[in-house]
């Protein structure tokens, strides 16, 4: 490929202007009619670029691993006497032990809130499944439509308080009854 055109220069004993032509050859970058061969030469030294950062970032010490999920399962419901007997199924994979970890709970008949609720689930240890048992005063069961994890009011780890616990948690359930968050 030759670009070229007129340039203006001044001959520096007569000082006469005059036009010169210059041509310049143009190698093409990648993309630009280049061969299949240069091409496929420009895609993969750039890939071999990205793959040799992301690889380098990886190796990187103290990258911060982003938390494990808690799983919080609804796993039966029980009527005893007048109250609804709950029992949660909660799984941490991970490496933190939670000396703190409430949840606000709010129970909803057919779309209704019928009652709120706060449950402490901890002690809850690392890389462990435990079951929590709790009532729910003065309902049945057979009137649950639904729970939902408004919020974690409480949480705290070996190094303090922890924001935003409620982001940690997975929900599910067993039963036609939903838990959510």
């Amino acid at each position: 490929m030759r670009r070229g055109g007129p340039f203006p220069s001044v001959n520096t004993v007569t000082g006469e202007r005059t036009a010169e032509l210059r041509v310049q050859y143009a190698v093409p970058r990648c993309g630009q009619f280049a061969g299949v061969q240069r091409r496929l030469r420009c895609t993969t030294s750039g890939t071999t670029w990205i793959l040799a950062l992301a690889i380098c970032c990886w190796a990187l010490p103290g990258r911060a691993e982003p938390p494990k999920s808690i799983s919080v399962e609804l796993n039966k419901l029980e009527q005893e006497g007048g109250n609804c007997r709950a029992y949660l199924v909660i799984a941490n994979p991970g490496t933190d032990a939670f000396s703190a970890f409430t949840l606000d709970l709010v129970i909803f008949d057919s779309g209704t809130i019928a009652r709120r609720l706060a449950i402490e689930l901890a002690p809850i240890r690392p890389a462990k499944t435990i079951v929590k048992v709790f009532d729910i005063p003065q309902t049945a069961c057979g009137a649950i439509g639904s729970i939902l994890v408004n919020d974690v009011i409480h949480c705290r780890d070996a190094s303090g308080d922890v924001a935003d616990c409620v982001d940690r948690i997975s929900t599910s359930s067993k039963l036609p009854v939903t838990l959510s968050k």
